[in-house]
């Protein structure tokens, strides 16, 4: 990458920074070919019938980037390492949802209803588990106390289990 790569790159992250979800589209165009070698790595060494896909799965980390909002990135090494962060969270609540029976549709739907009952609770649970942040980066991306973030994250997740458990049964 040439030092006006970087620039480029820097003054993205900025714009981003500032709520120009413009600039989230170019600068994952411009990075795009290292999403995709990050979510290639995540993808060694996994079952040989998998159909996932290091296309899919940038694609993804891109939709949680839109979604999430309020994420601060410094430097580009800063917003790669927050891709790979989701890519793997992404490959882990799909292995998780599969061992568990859960349907991807059915949490998803879980999540929208939760979403719909409650928006803060649901921001704190695409934050935390899908965007991968703690609990100290959740509370100040919504402006709330670390033990709210806390609350909110033990209620939201008991919230989706029993909402997941009605839909089996159901």
């Amino acid at each position: 990458m040439t030092a006006e790569d970087s620039k480029d790159v820097s003054g993205l992250l900025v714009a981003w920074n500032n709520g120009d979800e413009v600039a989230l589209d170019r600068l994952t165009s411009f990075l795009y070919p290292e999403l995709r070698r990050i979510a290639r790595r995540h993808l060694r060494g996994r079952a040989a019938g998998e159909s996932l896909e290091s296309a899919a799965l940038a694609n993804e980390a891109y939709l949680k980037l839109t979604r999430a909002g309020g994420i601060r990135c410094e430097n580009r090494v800063h917003f790669l390492a927050l891709c790979s962060q989701m890519i793997r969270r992404i490959l882990d609540a799909l292995l998780a949802a599969h061992a568990r029976g859960v349907e991807l549709l059915d949490l998803d739907e879980a999540l929208s209803a939760l979403s719909r009952n409650d928006a803060r609770k649901g921001r704190v649970v695409e934050l935390r588990y899908f965007g991968g942040l703690s609990v100290e980066e959740t509370a100040e991306v919504l402006g709330i106390s670390p033990e709210t973030a806390k609350r909110d994250w033990r209620m939201a997740k008991a919230w989706l289990f029993n909402a997941l458990t009605e839909r089996r049964q159901g």
